[in-house]
C-alpha cells in the first residue's frame, strides 16, 4: 500500500478525481453558453469577409469584362499584308480554309490555363481589311453617299445563328482571283438597314475586268448577337452608320457580307487587301479577380512576349496582335486598389473591436473567478497547472464555436478563399482561448488572499505603462502622417499597408490611455465638493465612481475603438451617398430634366407644370454649336430669377440674378466657365448662334458648373437677349422630389427625353465591388455598435454583483428603491459620458486627422459619371452622436433595470455572510 508523505493509507476513495471541465460547465452553463455565442457570431464574422471580398471581386471582374465589350476583350490575331504578297507560293493557297483552320487550334492552345479560352465564341476567317463601295442604287444611301462593305469568310455561321430566310452562301468550284460571281448571306439587320433581300446583287468594282457581282442567297439571325463571336468584328452583326469628315458631315452605312468559309480565297480578286485573322475569346466566367496578376502577365505575353513568338512560329513571320484586354485588367485594377485599401480599414477597426470585447469577456471571466483562482493558488496549484485548466475549459466551448461560426459563414456567404476564413475564424478561436488564462496568470502570479484596493482615483501609472504609452502614440502618429500624405493605397498593394489601415483605430487607442490619465482629475477634485451636498445619493455615487476597479484601459479602449469605426464607416457612408447626390445633380441640373423638344411644340411647359410630382420648372434654350469670338461653345438662354434660384438650390453655380439681367442698351451679361473666362476676358466679344442670330456679350460671373449645360465650356445669358427669345424651349429644367417619369414623358409628348436624378444616382456605380464595399461598411457599422454595445454590457455585468449587495446594504438602513436607482446611475454615468464624449471627440478626431488621405470618390461613383470634385472623407453628425447617445442611453437602461430587479429579489442572498457575489 503506497504511503502518502502525510502518512496516511491511499484508499480507493483517495483516487477518486472529479473532472475539471464537465464539473465547471456544470456549474455554470449560462457563462459558457454566452461565450460560445459570442465566439460563433465572431468568427462568423470573420470568416464571412474573405468569401464576401471574393464574390464581389469576380462579380467585379465579370462586369468590368462585360461592359468593356468583345471588340475590348478578345485577342485578334492578323496577318499583314506581307503575309500573302511576300510569299513564295501562290498567293491563294495562304487564304485558303485549311491555312486558316490549321494554326486555329494551336492558337487556342496557345495561353493555357494563364488566359482561359471561350472556344464556342472564338473564330477565324479571312476578310478584306479595307471597304469597298458599291455604286449600287437600290441599296440605303442617307445623305446620298453609297455604302461600303467588308467581305468576310468566317467559320462557323450556320452554328452560330438561324436561318430566317434563303439558304447559307456556297463557295464556288474554283475559288481565286479569275472568279466573276460569289454567295452571300447577311444579317436580318443589315439586310433591313441596306434595303437587301434575298436574290439581290451587289456590285464591286475591280481594277480590271467586270465588276465582282456578290449574290446574296440567304439572311441570317445571330443566336447570341451580343457574344464574341458576332460582336468581336464591327458591324459583322449589324451595320454601323459613318460619319465623313470635312465641314459638313455626312453619313453612310458600313456593313458586312458573309461568304462561304472556303471563299477566302476569292477576295484576291477585290482591292479590299484580304488577311488571314483569328480572333480569342476570353471566357468570363472562368476569369477571377484574384488572378489578376496572372491575367495581365498572359496578355501580356501575347502582345510582344514568348507567347507571340510562339504564335508567330505557328502562323506567319507577318503576324499582328491587338487587344485592350490588358487596358481593361488595368482599369479594373486601378478600380481595386482604391476600394481594397477603404475596405481595410473597415476590416482592421472591427476586427480589433472584435478582439478587445473576446478579450473583456475572459477579463470578466476572470474577475467573475477570482476568489475561486486565489484559494487554488493559496492551496498550491501552479501558474502552469492552472492557466492548463482554465485553458481546456475554454477549448471545449470556443473551439466547437468558432467551427460552427465558420461553416455557418461558407453557407451563407461562399466557398471562396477557404484559407483566409478558417485562418480567420482560428484567430478568434485562439484569442477566446488565451484572454481567460492569460488574464488569470496575469492576476495570481503572485500567491495572495487579500489584494488592496485598486480605485481609479488611487492608481498611479507605472514607469513602464508610460513607456508603452509613447510607443504608441510614436506609432499612431507616423500611420496617420503617412495616411495623409499617401493615402490608403500602398504601392503595389491593393489592400493598402497594414499600418495605415490601423491608423483610425491606433487613433482610439492614444485616446483611450490619455483619457484613462485625465479620468482621475475630475473625480478628485468634485471628491471634496461633493462631501457638502445634502442627502447620500450624489456623494455615494460620485465616490462610488472613483472607488471602481483601476482596470478601465480595456473597457475603455474597447468602447472608444467601437464607437470611432461606426462612426468612421457611418461617415464613409453618408460621403459616398453625398458623392452620388452631387453626380446625380452635375448629370441632371435638376430633380428631372426635360430634353429634345420639338420646334413646333407649345404648351409643353404649363403641361409639364401640371403634371404630379412637379414643383417648378424652369426653361432653357441650348445651342451647342454657337460661336463666341472664335471659339465654339456650348450656350443656354435662360429667365435670370427663376433659373438663379434652381442654381442656388442645387447648391452649385450660384448667381445672382440682376448680374444676369440683360439691360438692351449694352453687352449682353453672360455667366461662363473659368477656361472661357480665361480665353476670351473681360472685354466684349460676338456670339453667333446657329440660326444666323448674333449678339454682342461679356463675361461678368464665372461658375464652375451650370444646371442648364453642366461643367463644360458653357455661356448663360439671358434669355431675352436673343431673338426669338426663349419660345420655344429646347429643355425644362423640373424641380420636384417626388417626379413621374412617365407622366413627365407623357407630358411633353413627341421625342422628348426624360431624365430623373433619382435614377442617375442608381446609374453611378458600375462595379459589384463598388456595392461590396459599401455593404462592408454598413456591416463594420452594424459590428461596431454592437459590440460597443457588448463591451458596454460586459462592463457592467463585471460589477452588478458588487452593485446587487452595496444596494441591499443600503436598504438595510433605509434606502428607497428611487434612491437605489438613482445611485446606481449616477454611479455608471461619469463612465459612460467619458465614453461617449471620449467616442466623439476621437471619431471626429481620427475623420478630421485622416480625411486628406482617404478619396471616397471611386467607392461612390462609375469612372463615366460627371465630374462632381473630389469626394473626400467628412464627419457626420448623425454617425458620431447616435453611437454615443446610444451607450448613455443603455447605461442608464441597465442600471435601472438592475436596481429594479435587485428591489424585486430581496436582499437575503446578497446579504449572507462571505458570499462573493
Amino acid at each position: 500500500m503506497t504511503v502518502r508523505p502525510s502518512g496516511r493509507p491511499r484508499t480507493a476513495a483517495s483516487r477518486v478525481t472529479v473532472p475539471w471541465v464537465r464539473t465547471r460547465l456544470r456549474t455554470a452553463p449560462g457563462a459558457a453558453a454566452a461565450l460560445a455565442l459570442l465566439v460563433a457570431v465572431t468568427a462568423f464574422l470573420a470568416a464571412a469577409l474573405p468569401p464576401a471580398l471574393d464574390r464581389y471581386d469576380e462579380r467585379g471582374m465579370r462586369r468590368a469584362l462585360e461592359t468593356a465589350g468583345p471588340t475590348r476583350t478578345t485577342v485578334q490575331f492578323q496577318t499583314s499584308d506581307a503575309d500573302v504578297y511576300l510569299s513564295d507560293g501562290p498567293w491563294e493557297e495562304r487564304l485558303t480554309r485549311e491555312a486558316v483552320e490549321g494554326p486555329y487550334a494551336k492558337l487556342l492552345a496557345l495561353p493555357g490555363r494563364a488566359l482561359p479560352l471561350d472556344r464556342e465564341q472564338s473564330s477565324a476567317g479571312v476578310r478584306t481589311t479595307r471597304s469597298l463601295k458599291t455604286p449600287d442604287a437600290y441599296l440605303s444611301q442617307p445623305d446620298g453617299l453609297p455604302p461600303v462593305f467588308h467581305l468576310v469568310a468566317q467559320g462557323g455561321v450556320a452554328g452560330h445563328s438561324r436561318l430566317a430566310e434563303g439558304r447559307l452562301p456556297k463557295a464556288p468550284g474554283d475559288p481565286g482571283r479569275a472568279v466573276s460571281a460569289l454567295e452571300a448571306a447577311v444579317t436580318a439587320e443589315t439586310a433591313k438597314a441596306l434595303n437587301i433581300r434575298v436574290g439581290s446583287v451587289v456590285h464591286f468594282p475591280r481594277a480590271e475586268g467586270d465588276p465582282l457581282a456578290v449574290r446574296v442567297t440567304g439572311v441570317v439571325v445571330p443566336r447570341e448577337p451580343d457574344g464574341a463571336y458576332w460582336s468581336a468584328l464591327p458591324g459583322l452583326d449589324k451595320p454601323n452608320l459613318m460619319v465623313t469628315q470635312g465641314p459638313v458631315p455626312s453619313q453612310y452605312w458600313s456593313g458586312t457580307l458573309l461568304l462561304a468559309p472556303d471563299a477566302g480565297p476569292t477576295l484576291l480578286s477585290v482591292p479590299g487587301a484580304p488577311a488571314r485573322y483569328w480572333t480569342l475569346a476570353p471566357d468570363l466566367p472562368a476569369l477571377q479577380g484574384r488572378d489578376l496578376e496572372r491575367l495581365t502577365s498572359a496578355v501580356a505575353s501575347l502582345e510582344g512576349g514568348p507567347l507571340l513568338e510562339r504564335a508567330t512560329a505557328a502562323v506567319s513571320p507577318h503576324l499582328d496582335v491587338t487587344t485592350d484586354l490588358d487596358a481593361v485588367l488595368g482599369e479594373y485594377d486601378g478600380l481595386w486598389s482604391a476600394v481594397g485599401p477603404l475596405v481595410a480599414v473597415a476590416a482592421f477597426g472591427t476586427g480589433t473591436v472584435a478582439a478587445l470585447v473576446l478579450c473583456m469577456a475572459g477579463g470578466l471571466a476572470a474577475e467573475r473567478r477570482r476568489a475561486e483562482l486565489t484559494l487554488l493558488r493559496a492551496r498550491g496549484a501552479s501558474l502552469r497547472g492552472l492557466a492548463g485548466r482554465l485553458l481546456a475549459e475554454t477549448a471545449v466551448v470556443a473551439v466547437p464555436a468558432a467551427a460552427l461560426g465558420l461553416l455557418a459563414a461558407r453557407l451563407a456567404v461562399g466557398t471562396g478563399r477557404p484559407v483566409q476564413s478558417a485562418v480567420a475564424a482560428g484567430a478568434v478561436a485562439l484569442i477566446a482561448l488565451a484572454a481567460l488564462p492569460l488574464r488569470a496568470v496575469a492576476v495570481h502570479r503572485a500567491v495572495g488572499v487579500h489584494t488592496g484596493r485598486e480605485d481609479v482615483v488611487r492608481a498611479r501609472p507605472s514607469k513602464r505603462r508610460l513607456v508603452t504609452e509613447v510607443t504608441l502614440l510614436v506609432v499612431a502618429a507616423g500611420a496617420v502622417l503617412t495616411l495623409r500624405t499617401r493615402g490608403t493605397s500602398a504601392e503595389g498593394d491593393p489592400t493598402g499597408d497594414e499600418l495605415v489601415s490601423l491608423a483610425p483605430v491606433l487613433v482610439a487607442v492614444i485616446a483611450a490611455l490619455l483619457l484613462v490619465r485625465l479620468y482621475p482629475l475630475p473625480l478628485r477634485g468634485l471628491a471634496r465638493p461633493a462631501r457638502r451636498m445634502r442627502g447620500v445619493v450624489g456623494p455615494l455615487s460620485l465616490a462610488r465612481a472613483g472607488r471602481a476597479g483601476g482596470s478601465t484601459v480595456l473597457p475603455l479602449l474597447a468602447l472608444l475603438t467601437a464607437l470611432t469605426t461606426a462612426a468612421f464607416g457611418g461617415s464613409v457612408l453618408a460621403g459616398v451617398a453625398d458623392a452620388r447626390e452631387r453626380a446625380s445633380v452635375f448629370a441632371v441640373g435638376a430633380d428631372a430634366r426635360v430634353d429634345d423638344l420639338g420646334p413646333r411644340q407649345t404648351g409643353v411647359e404649363e403641361r409639364v407644370r401640371r403634371a404630379p410630382g412637379v414643383e417648378d420648372v424652369t426653361p432653357v434654350k441650348v445651342s451647342y454649336t454657337a460661336l463666341a469670338g472664335n471659339v465654339r461653345v456650348s450656350l443656354a438662354g435662360v429667365e435670370p430669377d427663376p433659373y438663379a434660384e434652381l442654381s442656388g438650390r442645387m447648391d452649385g453655380g450660384a448667381f445672382d440674378a440682376d448680374t444676369l439681367r440683360a439691360s438692351g442698351k449694352e453687352a449682353v451679361p453672360a455667366l461662363g466657365s473659368p477656361a472661357l473666362a480665361e480665353r476670351l476676358g473681360e472685354d466684349p466679344f460676338p456670339v453667333i448662334m446657329e440660326d444666323g442670330d448674333s449678339f454682342t456679350a461679356r463675361i461678368v460671373a464665372v461658375r464652375t458648373w451650370t444646371p442648364a449645360l453642366g461643367a463644360d465650356d458653357f455661356l448663360v445669358v439671358d434669355g431675352s437677349a436673343l431673338r426669338a427669345g426663349l419660345e420655344p424651349p429646347t429643355g425644362l429644367l423640373v424641380t420636384g422630389d417626388h417626379a413621374d417619369a412617365a407622366a413627365l414623358k407623357k407630358a411633353a409628348g413627341g421625342n422628348a427625353q426624360v431624365r430623373l436624378r433619382s435614377a442617375v444616382i442608381d446609374a453611378t456605380v458600375e462595379s459589384p465591388l463598388q456595392t461590396g464595399a459599401e455593404r462592408v461598411y454598413a456591416a463594420a457599422v452594424a459590428a461596431g455598435a454592437a459590440y460597443a454595445a457588448l463591451s458596454l454590457l460586459l462592463t457592467l455585468l463585471r460589477a452588478a454583483p458588487e452593485r446587487a449587495a452595496l444596494l441591499a446594504r443600503l436598504r438595510t438602513m433605509g434606502l428607497t428603491r428611487a434612491q437605489g436607482r438613482r445611485l446606481l446611475i449616477l454611479e455608471s454615468l461619469p463612465q459612460a459620458l467619458l465614453a461617449a464624449v471620449g467616442g466623439v471627440l476621437t471619431a471626429w478626431a481620427a475623420i478630421r486627422l485622416l480625411s486628406p488621405g482617404i478619396d471616397l470618390t471611386t467607392v461612390a461613383v462609375s469612372t463615366g459619371a460627371p465630374a462632381a470634385g473630389r469626394a473626400l472623407l467628412r464627419a457626420d453628425q448623425l454617425s458620431l452622436l447616435v453611437p454615443a447617445l446610444t451607450v448613455v442611453a443603455l447605461t442608464v437602461g441597465v442600471a435601472a433595470a438592475q436596481a429594479w430587479w435587485t428591489g424585486r429579489r430581496g436582499a437575503v442572498r446578497e446579504l449572507r455572510a462571505g458570499d462573493a457575489r
